[in-house]
């Protein structure tokens, strides 16, 4: 034997609205039985008899009785939210889910009315009867908006109170109240309450289902961000709803901005990143749930989008993108904001979301990155997953690893990118370029201190960035050291393909290396031009189109240093040949010398390091006879190890000698003491 299980009872606070919905159906059955012939007749609705006629084209016996007459008001704006009608409806605006709805959305008492009676059949199946009757039709068992009209005490003629099912009006506007079969006159179109409105008065708070995928939790952002900014934001935000676009100068600053404020002005936040055709939904949902929408990862064309959450009556809406405010995008302009910029190193937030205290410097561990939003949390979580893995603490290695997951980026469509596994340890240089080296990697990590707190950047719309030219021969080091920096931010390195930015077409080189460097603007990494020449060469005098194109990209490349916010590494193999002008833009140039006789014998002990190598191996007289570069002497141990392989013997120094005099025979140099070792 089957079970039904019991019905849902209306809540009480809905019940004494009912009750006086009933009775003023029972008004209006009463009021139409006096005078209408045909009130009584079993057929009703089913067809119309020649006295029926005659009883429709009667003119009304009677004048309407509005309800705005008893308390003075004159009807003509279709806002009086405060009738003294209260023999119809109860006043308990602050009491039930349907009053705290209104008051949250500004709905005034008629909306509130129209409402509740659309809404009466989906609560109490007697009222189906009841409206198929006063519809004069048994098969329209909802109410029509002439019906709504009528029970209101509105006269059909009444523009105020047709106006309040305009799409533009507040219950249609939010996705409350639903006006269907639009082919039909305005009288007759039947009224519906979304299921989800009818839900929630219920107590059932289910999200949507129609925007499953689209719509998620705003996490709560770093207590960076609860500024000044925040606080101004949220202030604004409780004076009354209004549209924000925060215009962001990287990905995240905008939903981190937008969460902290909502955080303080005590808003939920609905994250939407759907289409334009769910925004009904989202502003329905919003508005039952008393929260905010914030959306970002705005379309290339957002338009349609932004006008469609613009139009969201008493819902608070925050848009966040990188893009300007275009005015075309809305008629009429939301509250344009820049969203503050995250700083790098954000120790306290990063503090906070670990959880915990670290057993390692966290400042510097921290201090390259610029992560925004929840990034920052889900790094910490990733490097706590990471730690769980390795059945170890929370290392700085693992959280430059999950910092680094959080700063894909796009860039691996025009550069190589190196995961460094090298460190400070694999670089011989001298001392003066060593330092360099590590000066770099200081100005790096407190760049946003001196060029913003302490207002040293040079004004004029400059970044913060960091650049720096690698000057020497090939194989002195040059691609290494920067692999070494970018180690020691705990970077990844990507290394620009010139074959991917150089275009034969006008223009389009241009547009490459925009890309390059806005992608590198939002990316925690480390930008490596190698063989800069090509692209950061001198000017030349202009004696065709070709001198005068080349010298545009060079103007071109001169403005976008001066607004580039990353690190970025030039290295050449003659100083020479790059413009002055870019020269003066640089942090640094580091001079890499060819290495000498002490250098080099400590490069081919470096490279020989994990290498087997037969006793008594020496390659002193070696690094002292043959003139390498770093990069050269760990080509010529590469030949000689896999001699030693194919011989399956330990390195010897004739191995080393015969690796060095390839390195000379591929340069075409004559190779000393040839015939006489």
């Amino acid at each position: 034997m089957t079970t039904h299980a019991p019905p849902v009872p209306v809540p009480d606070t809905l019940l004494p609205r009912l009750a006086r919905l009933r009775d003023r159906i029972a008004e209006t059955v009463d009021e139409r039985g006096a005078d209408d012939p045909t009130a009584g007749d079993p057929l009703r609705g089913l067809y119309l008899s020649e006295e029926a006629v005659r009883y429709l084209l009667a003119p009304a016996a009677a004048p309407y009785a509005s309800v705005f007459e008893d308390s003075g008001h004159s009807g003509d704006s279709g806002d009086s939210g405060d009738s003294g009608d209260s023999e119809h409806f109860g006043d308990e605006k602050e009491t039930d889910r349907l009053g705290l709805l209104a008051a949250r959305l500004g709905l005034t008492e008629l909306d509130v009315r129209i409402l509740l009676i659309a809404l009466a059949p989906d609560l109490d199946r007697s009222f189906e009867p009841l409206y198929g009757y006063l519809n004069d039709d048994v098969g329209r068992r909802r109410a029509t908006t002439g019906l709504a009209l009528d029970l209101c005490g509105l006269p059909a003629h009444f523009a105020a109170g047709r106006a309040r099912f305009h799409p533009s009006a507040p219950l249609t506007a939010l996705g409350l109240l639903v006006v269907e079969e639009p082919e039909r006159p305005f009288l007759s179109r039947s009224l519906r309450v979304p299921d989800r409105l009818v839900a929630h008065l219920l107590g059932d708070d289910t999200p949507d289902p129609a925007l499953a995928g689209h719509v998620h939790a705003l996490t709560a952002a770093p207590a960076a961000y609860d500024g000044e900014f925040a606080a101004k934001l949220a202030a604004r935000l409780t004076a009354g709803p209004l549209t924000v676009y925060l215009r962001e100068h990287r990905e995240g600053d905008g939903l981190a901005a937008a969460a902290a404020a909502l955080r303080a002005a005590g808003y939920e936040a609905l994250h939407y990143t759907g289409p334009e055709d769910r925004v009904p939904e989202l502003l329905r949902e919003a508005g039952l749930r008393g929260a905010a929408v914030v959306a970002s990862a705005l379309p290339d064309q957002p338009a349609a989008l932004v006008r469609a959450l613009a139009h969201s009556g008493g819902v608070p809406v925050l848009l966040t993108g990188p893009r300007p405010y275009d005015p075309q995008w809305c008629e009429r302009d939301p509250l344009v904001l820049d969203a503050p910029r995250q700083r790098a190193g954000a120790v306290d937030a990063w503090s906070a979301a670990l959880r915990q205290e670290p057993g390692f410097d966290l400042a510097a561990t921290v201090a390259p990155y610029r992560l925004g939003g929840d990034r920052i949390l889900r790094a910490a979580h990733a490097a706590q997953d990471l730690a769980g893995f390795d059945g170890t603490p929370v290392t700085a290695a693992h959280l430059r690893l999950a910092a680094r997951q959080q700063s894909a980026s796009g860039l691996e469509r025009h550069a190589r990118r190196i995961r460094p596994e090298v460190g400070w340890d694999d670089l011989v240089l001298p001392a003066g370029p060593l330092a360099q080296l590590h000066e770099l990697a200081l100005r790096a990590r407190h760049r946003d201190q001196v060029l913003g707190d302490w207002r040293l950047s040079a004004g004029g719309g400059r970044g913060h960035g960091v650049l720096g030219l690698f000057a020497g021969e090939s194989g002195t080091g040059k691609t290494l050291s920067a692999e070494v920096v970018a180690a020691e931010l705990g970077l990844d390195l990507y290394v620009v393909q010139l074959s991917s930015i150089v275009d034969k077409y006008v223009g389009e080189t241009e547009k490459n290396l925009e890309r390059i460097f806005t992608e590198a603007d939002r990316t925690d990494a480390v930008l490596l031009f190698d063989e800069a020449d090509a692209v950061f060469g001198k000017r030349s005098e202009v004696k065709d189109s070709h001198d005068k194109h080349a010298n545009m990209e060079s103007a071109y490349l001169l403005q976008r240093l001066e607004s580039f916010d990353g690190i970025a590494l030039l290295t050449t193999n003659l100083r020479a040949n790059i413009d002055e002008a870019f020269t003066r833009r640089l942090d640094l140039v580091v001079d890499f010398p060819f290495p000498d006789a002490e250098q080099r014998l400590a490069l081919w002990r470096h490279s020989l390091a994990a290498v087997p190598c037969e006793d008594g191996t020496d390659p002193s007289a070696v690094a002292d006879a043959f003139e390498l570069a770093g990069g050269s002497i760990r080509s010529a141990v590469v030949t000689a190890a896999y001699a030693a392989a194919g011989r399956g013997a330990p390195v010897t120094t004739q191995d080393l000698r015969e690796g060095a005099e390839r390195e000379y025979r591929k340069a075409g140099r004559l190779v000393p003491g040839e015939g006489n070792w």
